[in-house]
């Protein structure tokens, strides 16, 4: 059985895989032909990732194939970079098109010729309204719009005022070409729609070579039926672009049909999914590029960690459906929290360093322990970490005088140094300021590994680094970029941004087997988080950013009381 026939009854359930289902066992194609069409003037974001994964998932599903068609019919906003870091991206999260790789500007000639076959067959016009009268024309969702004086130009001159578009005759903004649909529609969509205007700019990929481009209304259908896409798969925001689609395709001679569904767009709490709220915060420095890693572009979650397995397994979570929703940002975190898990190698560093003496361990002496390298994956292995007489902990490991249900180092206490020995705390040396600089501690031999053979047990163990051979690092704490889970909801947008979103800590302490991490390839700081090797690290200083933190039952605790 074909992995296409497997499809027909095997897999997801949702809407659009069912109307593929029923298209393929009625006979209605034979192959599934799907696209995802990006317009390059930004960066891809997760709600792209919902597309991408829909589009290409479904092709591969049923044995199809999808293109990636980069709409490029804007050249005053689209710019080789973006072309660029599309393309990686969609690599990035594990899809392929092959040899399918187009642009809508590989259509343009074709895109013009169509537009003067419904100029010819009086389905077109041209328009010398300026925008603010051509609003003022098109009436309201209560009122009908009105003709353009211009509508009833003949095809002759309307023939020779478009060519003359594009010669270059007429300055940006003079003259657009309308369909000639109807301006007493109940859709504003079909109420004689602009489908060219006038735009006298380099375009990435032609150049000077036209000063005329189609709007993506009208490219859009057109580079589907050229490329034979059966299932054009649009978010909701299109639907009510669906009679301009349909009205197109029916009226141009294209060599196919192709049908257009829409699925709810990707709502994320505490973070903003507007290309233009995006590009506002590049723009206006609110962040450091398209990549910060508190940004939601596909770069930003790359360079914070975020395996493409779990955006993946997101998308696949989070379904597909008509029906608009929001999903929490905590959903997201669980599924790479959920995935590291299983695939990252634990490491310990110390975020926070509080320098530890082991008062009855031998001075000149150093000792390596063994440390396992993932609980969850034995085949992962182990690797050793040195101990000795001076160590450090994290601060927030130690209180002088500590509350119920803190279970951590106090005095007087003993815990367990994960790996290593039980301690106890026998002395705190402060500074002229009160404040705690250094413990004094002794353990036992007999502990070594972790367990004590006499069975007593103790509630809290720590991660700690060995101060001989300790490795300093930059560490960045990355937070919701918005204080709000609806940003703007009562307010500029701007003013809900989180100013606590962004956390450097320099002086941080890692064991030395952190000197190998790799950038992308994130590892557990135990009892801290995840964290991945940042592309600003290099050798002689390493940068590490957190991908997600892992569940703090302390913190619980402090909240509830």
């Amino acid at each position: 059985m074909s992995s296409a026939d497997a499809a027909l009854d095997d897999g997801p359930r949702d809407f659009i895989r069912e109307v593929i289902r029923d298209d393929l066992r009625e006979g209605r194609h034979t192959e599934i032909v799907t696209r995802f069409p990006p317009e390059p003037n930004g960066y891809l974001h997760i709600g792209h990732a919902k597309s991408i994964c829909l589009n290409f998932g479904v092709a591969a599903a049923f044995g199809g194939r999808c293109n990636l068609r980069f709409d490029d019919t804007n050249p005053v906003k689209e710019e080789q970079e973006f072309i660029d870091a599309i393309q990686a991206d969609v690599r990035w999260l594990g899809f392929d098109w092959g040899d399918h790789l187009h642009f809508a500007s590989d259509y343009f000639e074709q895109l013009y010729d169509w537009a003067e076959h419904l100029i010819q067959n009086g389905k077109a016009y041209v328009d010398d309204l300026s925008p603010d009268e051509m609003r003022a024309h098109r009436g309201t969702l209560t009122a009908p719009g009105r003709d353009s004086p211009y509508r009833t130009r003949t095809v002759e001159e309307n023939l020779d005022l478009f060519r003359r578009m594009r010669a270059g005759e007429f300055p940006d903004g003079t003259r657009v070409l309308r369909a000639k649909i109807d301006m007493a529609a109940g859709n504003i969509n079909l109420r004689d729609p602009v489908l060219y205007r006038i735009l006298h700019a380099a375009h990435p990929r032609t150049g000077d070579a036209w000063c005329v481009y189609p709007t993506y209304d009208f490219a859009h259908g057109q580079s589907d039926a050229i490329e034979g896409v059966t299932h054009s798969l649009c978010t909701l925001e299109f639907e009510d672009h669906r009679p301009l689609y349909d009205w197109l395709i029916e009226n141009l001679p294209v060599p196919s049909r192709p049908r257009q569904y829409e699925f709810a767009r990707l709502n994320l709490t505490h973070t903003v999914l507007s290309k233009r709220r995006l590009i506002q915060l590049v723009s206006e420095g609110h962040v450091s590029g398209w990549d910060d890693p508190r940004m939601p572009t596909i770069a930003g979650l790359r360079r914070r960690g975020v395996p493409p397995a779990a955006i993946r397994d997101f998308a696949e979570r989070i379904g597909v459906t008509k029906s608009d929703s929001v999903v929490e940002m905590g959903f997201l975190d669980a599924c790479v929290r959920e995935l590291l898990n299983k695939t990252a190698l634990r490491r310990m560093a110390v975020l926070r360093p509080l320098k530890v003496v082991i008062e009855n361990y031998p001075e000149d002496q150093s000792e390596a322990l063994d440390a396992v390298n993932n609980p969850e994956n034995p085949a992962a292995g182990s690797r050793t970490v040195a101990f000795g007489r001076e160590l450090y902990i994290e601060r927030d490991d130690f209180m002088e005088d500590p509350p119920k249900k803190f279970f951590r180092l106090a005095p007087g206490r003993e815990v367990r140094l994960r790996y290593a020995f039980f301690i106890t705390c026998t002395e705190v040396i402060k500074d002229a300021a009160g404040a705690v600089v250094e413990l004094r501690c002794t353990y036992d031999p007999a502990t070594r590994g972790g367990d004590a053979p006499d069975g007593r047990k103790v509630k809290g163990t720590l991660h700690w680094v060995s101060a001989a051979h300790a490795v300093p690092a930059e560490v960045r704490l990355y937070d919701h970029l918005f204080a709000r889970p609806d940003p703007g909801a009562e307010g500029d947008v701007l003013d809900d941004l989180n100013p606590d979103s962004l956390q450097v800590l320099t002086g941080c302490l890692a064991e030395p087997a952190l000197t190998e991490a790799q950038v992308g390839t994130p590892v557990q700081f135990e009892r801290q988080g995840y964290f991945t090797l940042d592309p600003d690290a290099s050798p002689d200083r390493l940068v590490f950013n957190r991908t997600v933190a892992l569940r703090d039952t302390w913190a619980k605790v402090q909240r509830k009381g």
